[in-house]
């Protein structure tokens, strides 16, 4: 039994599992007479155009996925995922831009998704792929802001310790199609989002800024949120400006969820998180593992979580191999100038706790990023066990200057625990798990 070898294996599993060519046929279908979308079948008599729009780091793969279903059924359409993850389409254009803090290819992706739009009318479809990443990827700079200081606030909101529904509240009282306001550009069509969730809730009013979604935050919950963090006084004055302008009523919120505009909308969850978590306790399963699966997404501290995570392992010493499987997303406060990821930062605090405990018992800690890339790095995570404490120990590597500086990604790259697995084309959080024997 090869643990290490074992539990990439099944981490691969779960990445496979949520793949858009795996999840689009259970949600479309085309024959030569009628379509159907999330159960609904449409004549092909019925509507004039189909047109195909969408954003995130799985968007080039959705758009594949979507064209070899409904082939020429599409009259056009235009995605924007992140660079290096762009694949060739037929009929669909897909751009590449910034993640996670945007640039000009990702305004221009909105700009010419806005100019496709205008081409709807009532008797259209207009398919809506969307996945993690959506957020950055779409990015439009309202009157009176800047990109560059659009660039500069999501850079701090995603550093501060705010949680995604607490940046995306911001993001969507910084943009005219987030918080389903790209609904108003669609001209009654019939919108149908289909939606890889990579956050813990499953809300469609959070992944991707829920631009096809209605929205009950309002100005007043992102300028909280802005207090809370400490960022007010850090970000460019138009920003503070733009959210006042907003709590004072001179910029229109976000419509509600019970908005008349999003009648003709639907949102359909194709793809998550708790599906990766199955898909890898079955292959721990076929690999003779005692499986167990942790049923709440973990969502807190990474240090705090990692050392739950030992703990729990720790307590199957001298019991059948066993293959604890979690999934989430934790939360890093970056405190240092390092380089990493929070998936990294997780396995090193976890090793920080193994080495700090007075149990013996070896564990195979693994975290990984099912999108393959972990913070601005070219790693999905890491892995590591007491031999990777061994290995820090001969090269004087102290984990708690590394976890102190946010710089696990070169920790690991000295002790051989990278994770590289290059663009997945999916993305629905994380995959951590624990494997003892």
């Amino acid at each position: 039994m090869n643990a290490s070898q074992d539990a990439l294996i099944i981490f691969n599993a779960a990445v496979a599992a949520v793949q858009p060519a795996q999840l689009l046929p259970l949600h479309l279908s085309a024959t030569k007479e009628d379509i159907t979308i999330c159960n609904q079948t449409f004549a092909v008599s019925s509507f004039n155009h189909i047109y195909v729009i969408g954003a995130g780091k799985a968007a080039a793969a959705m758009a594949v996925a979507t064209e070899r279903i409904m082939g020429d059924f599409i009259t056009e359409g235009l995605v924007v995922t992140k660079y290096q993850h762009a694949l060739p389409c037929k009929k669909i254009k897909v751009i590449e831009g910034a993640h996670p803090v945007p640039d000009e290819q990702c305004v221009m992706a909105v700009e010419q998704t806005v100019q496709l739009l205008a081409k709807t009318t009532e008797e259209d479809i207009v398919i809506c792929l969307l996945s993690g990443g959506a957020s950055a990827l779409w990015c439009d700079v309202p009157e009176g802001i800047t990109l560059e200081e659009i660039q500069t606030t999501f850079d701090k909101l995603i550093k501060c310790g705010a949680t995604i529904q607490e940046v995306n509240t911001v993001r969507k009282h910084l943009s005219s199609i987030k918080g389903g306001q790209l609904i108003r550009y669609c001209s009654g069509a019939k919108v149908f989002s289909l939606i890889i969730s990579d956050v813990p809730s499953d809300d469609v009013s959070i992944i991707a800024s829920g631009p096809t979604a209605g929205d009950s935050t309002t100005f007043d919950d992102a300028y909280t949120i802005l207090v809370k963090y400490h960022l007010l006084h850090h970000l460019p004055n138009s920003i503070y400006r733009h959210i006042k302008n907003g709590i004072n009523g001179i910029i229109a919120d976000t419509p509600v969820p019970n908005d008349c505009i999003f009648q003709h909308t639907a949102n359909a969850i194709i793809g998550n998180n708790v599906m990766a978590v199955q898909a890898a306790a079955t292959k721990a399963g076929k690999l003779a593992y005692a499986v167990y699966t942790n049923s709440e997404l973990v969502t807190g501290n990474a240090e705090e979580e990692a050392a739950k995570l030992v703990h729990v392992a720790q307590q199957y010493k001298g019991t059948k191999p066993t293959c604890i499987i979690q999934g989430g997303e934790t939360i890093v406060k970056v405190t240092g100038n390092g380089k990493g990821g929070r998936n990294q930062h997780f396995v090193l605090a976890a090793l920080h706790a193994l080495s700090d405990s007075n149990d013996a018992t070896d564990v195979f800690i693994l975290s990984g990023g099912t999108d393959g890339t972990d913070g601005p790095t070219n790693a999905a995570g890491a892995i590591g066990n007491r031999e990777t404490l061994s290995i820090a120990l001969q090269k004087k590597l102290f984990i708690e200057d590394y976890l102190r500086q946010c710089d696990a990604y070169h920790f690991f790259e000295q002790t051989g625990g990278l994770i590289i697995t290059g663009a997945t084309q999916t993305n629905v959080m994380d995959i951590m798990l624990a494997i003892v024997y």
